[in-house]
């Protein structure tokens, strides 16, 4: 994760200090906001994600250390407190509360910057989410996936339970190859046939519903070796 994807959350009552961090980290790269307190930071979080918290111990009301506990009854947000207390008792309370880092006051800024950096190098990386279509084209034939209907043009194409399961399942992943296994052990889950055979039978009949010519099928394919495969317009 680069800084500029990272958005940082500052908790410290001091308000010259998380001006200071502030100031800092978003000269580091990183999208940064404030909370004064724990209950300004929960309001904060009620409405926002954040990749990592940097947490103030010694705060009046709800210290940092007993936010940090409650935090991790929800969140996995990677957390790092601060505190004048630096001593090893201390820093094992805090990690035992859910911390990923401890850092001592006083401290160099740019050591907090290091360790802001290496927790998030340890993060995985989040993948983009994958937005499916909710229509599939093939040719004349359209698949309406949230309905589970096909239809040629304006006339609705009577499918089978067996069908119905072999288009949701190509629907679910459209233009990659499905093993026969798979597709016997989806179908096996919903009663249907077990072997693979009559998986190769049930391809067959559905391709004379999909395909303009099913013996040289366009969209419901024949992987060598992989199974097979919908690929729609």
């Amino acid at each position: 994760m680069s800084n500029d994807d990272a958005h940082l959350l500052i908790v410290d009552d001091d308000e010259r200090i998380r001006g200071l961090l502030q100031k800092f980290l978003m000269r580091s790269g990183f999208l940064v906001s404030t909370a004064r307190d724990a209950a300004h930071a929960r309001r904060i979080l009620s409405g926002l994600e954040f990749d990592l918290i940097v947490l103030d111990v010694m705060m009046p009301g709800e210290d940092g250390m007993a936010l940090c506990r409650d935090l991790r009854k929800t969140i996995t947000t990677p957390i790092m407190l601060l505190t004048a207390k630096g001593g090893t008792d201390d820093r094992i309370t805090g990690l035992e509360a859910g911390a990923d880092d401890y850092l001592a006051k006083p401290f160099e800024p740019k050591e907090l910057l290091l360790r802001i950096n290496a927790i998030l190098r340890r993060m995985p990386a989040t993948e983009p989410a994958v937005v499916l279509p909710k229509v599939l084209n093939m040719g004349p034939v359209r698949y309406d996936i949230e309905r589970g209907e096909m239809w040629h043009g304006e006339k609705l194409v009577r499918l089978t339970a067996t069908e119905s399961q072999l288009m949701r399942i190509f629907s679910g992943c459209p233009g990659e190859a499905v093993t026969r296994m798979r597709l016997v052990e989806e179908l096996s889950r919903s009663g249907g046939q077990t072997q693979e055979r009559a998986v190769d039978v049930q391809i067959t009949r559905l391709r004379r519903k999909i395909e303009v010519d099913p013996k040289q099928p366009r969209y419901l394919q024949t992987v060598r070796g992989a199974g097979y495969m919908l690929a729609p317009e």
